[in-house]
């Protein structure tokens, strides 16, 4: 695991960002925003133009630090000479490889691009102008802006004491749901909705509407997955990535699995394309070696949990995570602490606009963190956390619900 951890290397650009697919606005009129839109977006002046700074910290993007596992770097060494060929039957491959090990009939599993694809058609395939998408705040957010494509109203439940989903305020929210979005392990908050209360939303979500669960990072905690409703033919799809804990957040791979006549109303939208060879070949390695989930999963916790002592010795509040991120509170704008930490190298999550003095922190490697513990201790420490900011400013506007994005159409290369 040590030699996985050194091969982790670079990030991505806020230029890279601002120049793909003309950048913001293209990205916005694709409707389909992942994990890195939104950390790049609310990036955007703290990092100065070109790639991240040597030795940066950056743990905004919920990325896992120790990349892809051994075996599946050595499977895609050993298929790159076979790249020039289309992999339809590979793609077949691996979701007939899950099926096989979760006990479901392989028409019930669909590959994607990562969760983001299926997660954005989901909600064009069951919402509309009349029929609502209803979701957790803070929640993630790129089913909102999906929502924003077809027309339907959002409706937002503030999480529980304990922050879980609330489902009875979200079931009784929207008799004209279409869907329900719950993500457990949440993101941003790290923290479990307990199976009971996802099979309540089941029984008591008005007819016709879909559950989607989003289980991208079920891995890195002993939560119940969501799969044996599907295999019981509850109006549910679960989503499983293998972004997170497998590491290929870049490499572009994950699941959808429902009702066959349900992943048929997803791929209406993507059609059958295979997906990359080096993707799927590490896929189909990394589900059948037993010892990733588990190692990953033990270091993981070992180090958000060294975290959390540290931040409880120091008077600091966070969310209860079982994950591989947690909101922390910075009792202050959340702005100056990025800004003041990404002076100092450390580059920390975005806020959520219903939580304005909170900031998502994804959990790095131990070097990582200690860094992170002693550059937020100083800029907490400090009179004025923008006392010692140095970073250029740029000409931002508000959109995205808060997000500041970069005015790029202007912006030379």
């Amino acid at each position: 695991m040590e030699r996985d951890a050194q091969c982790n290397g670079g990030g991505d650009s806020r230029r890279s960002f601002l120049q793909l697919g003309v950048g913001v606005p293209a990205a916005l009129a694709s409707g389909i925003l992942g994990e890195s839109f939104f950390a790049a977006a609310a990036r955007a002046g703290s990092l100065p133009r070109g790639p991240f700074p040597k030795d940066a910290v950056i743990i905004d993007a919920n990325e896992n630090p120790l990349g892809p596992c051994s075996v599946a770097r050595e499977a895609i060494a050993a298929i790159t000479g076979d790249s020039g060929r289309y992999s339809m039957w590979l793609t077949e491959d691996l979701a007939k490889r899950f099926a096989e090990q979760q006990g479901l009939k392989p028409e019930y599993v669909r590959a994607f691009p990562g969760s983001g694809e299926p997660l954005h058609f989901s909600v064009l395939a069951f919402t509309s102008g009349s029929r609502s998408y209803v979701t957790a705040d803070p929640g993630y957010e790129a089913g909102v802006h999906a929502a924003k494509i077809s027309g339907a109203r959002v409706v937002k439940t503030p999480l529980t004491a304990n922050h879980a989903h609330d489902v009875k305020a979200m079931a009784s929210a929207a008799p004209d749901a279409g869907l329900f979005y719950v993500c457990s392990p949440n993101n941003p908050t790290g923290t479990l909705t307990p199976h009971a209360d996802i099979e309540y939303l089941v029984e008591h979500k008005p007819k016709g509407s879909i559950v989607l669960v989003d289980e991208a990072y079920i891995h890195f905690s002993d939560g119940t997955t969501a799969l044996d409703l599907v295999i019981a033919d509850k109006d549910v799809i679960v989503l499983r990535t293998f972004s997170k804990i497998y590491g290929m957040a870049g490499l572009r791979c994950g699941l959808a699995i429902g009702r066959p006549d349900l992943v048929a109303k997803i791929a209406t939208f993507s059609g059958w394309n295979s997906l990359p060879v080096t993707a799927v070949a590490a896929a189909l390695v990394s589900l059948d070696d037993a010892t990733v989930v588990p190692e990953r999963k033990k270091i993981a916790a070992s180090v958000r949990n060294e975290t959390f002592a540290w931040l409880d010795k120091n008077g600091y509040s966070y969310t209860p995570s079982v994950s591989n991120c947690f909101m922390l509170d910075t009792r202050r704008p959340t702005k100056e602490i990025i800004d003041a930490m990404a002076a100092r190298n450390v580059f920390i999550g975005r806020a959520w606009p219903v939580w304005p003095t909170h900031a998502r922190i994804t959990v790095g490697t131990k070097a990582e963190m200690e860094k992170f513990q002693a550059a937020f201790h100083e800029v907490m420490q400090a009179k004025s956390a923008r006392s010692s900011i140095r970073v250029p400013a740029l000409n931002a506007s508000t959109d995205l619900d808060g997000w500041r994005v970069p005015h790029i159409l202007n912006e030379k290369s």
